[in-house]
């Protein structure tokens, strides 16, 4: 089974709240909320795979992303290689433009929600400010 690539974008706003989206519940994990993102196509670079998807789910346009941290993670159906970015500058309104409900949650927030089980440590990890200064 191959790993699938996956870019995803952590956004961050001028009030330090975090975009996140609900996936519908006819998809893989289902339910969930999680941090927007998508596939990288063959031959696409990750930066502007990222830009690709966030433009197409959210209608924004990233102008500043960093990366944040990759984690390899095998679900029981499939592999994924998650590569998250950290965005601080981006213009547009975030809306959900595949039908998707999308919110700003403050930081310390994120943990309330439900996520899917590859994300836990990517939220404990932006919630740590020594680590998110080391990263961001």
């Amino acid at each position: 089974m191959d790993r699938l690539h996956v870019v995803i974008g952590i956004i961050i706003n001028a009030n330090n709240e975090c975009c996140i989206a609900k996936r519908a519940k006819h998809v893989h994990l289902g339910g969930l909320w999680e941090f927007p993102g998508g596939k990288v196509e063959p031959n696409e670079e990750a930066n502007i795979a990222l830009a690709r998807e966030l433009n197409e789910e959210l209608g924004i346009i990233v102008q500043r992303a960093s990366p944040f941290i990759q984690i390899p993670y095998d679900y029981v159906d499939r592999k994924v290689f998650l590569d998250f970015w950290l965005i601080t500058e981006f213009t547009g309104e975030a809306k959900g433009r595949e039908g998707q409900p999308v919110k700003w949650v403050p930081l310390p927030q994120l943990a309330e929600y439900e996520f899917p089980e590859a994300n836990r440590l990517v939220i404990a990890h932006l919630l740590n400010p020594l680590a998110r200064n080391t990263n961001g």
